[in-house]
């Protein structure tokens, strides 16, 4: 079964100071783009290809479309309830990592079985645009 990868939008959106905060939607929109060939090529010393990709949008990025290898998944209300539901709904019994700087979410999903880390994971060169 392939592994769980589980993004946190807001918070890797977040963690560039980019001007993300102009167009969340937007900003999402090219999360996910620059995700989607992840599905494929894994995350290097985090988890091997094949794996499952989903992308959690909340607020103003709710909406966003799934493309090829990123499912987006709209969340009703807090990101991190979504977050946390997904772990205990599809992470249980197979490998699920959380990409998130979020304390708190950390712990949620950590006493859930997740393994986490943080943005960087999934940034890479596209969240250094437009940061100086």
């Amino acid at each position: 079964m392939d592994s769980l990868v589980i993004v946190d939008a807001a918070n890797v959106v977040g963690s560039v100071p980019d001007g993300w905060w102009r167009d969340r939607r937007g900003a999402a929109e090219r999360l996910r783009d620059a995700l989607a060939d992840r599905a494929a090529t894994g995350l290097p010393g985090l988890v091997e290809p094949p794996l499952e990709l989903v992308l959690v949008v909340e607020g103003a990025a709710r909406g966003v479309a799934s493309v090829p290898g990123v499912r987006a998944v709209s969340a009703q209300g807090s990101g991190d309830d979504a977050i946390v539901a997904l772990v205990a709904d599809e992470g249980a019994d197979r490998d699920c990592l959380v990409v998130t700087a979020d304390r708190g979410l950390r712990e949620r999903v950590q006493a859930l079985g997740a393994r986490v880390t943080g943005p960087r994971a999934v940034r890479g060169e596209t969240g250094r645009r437009g940061a100086s």
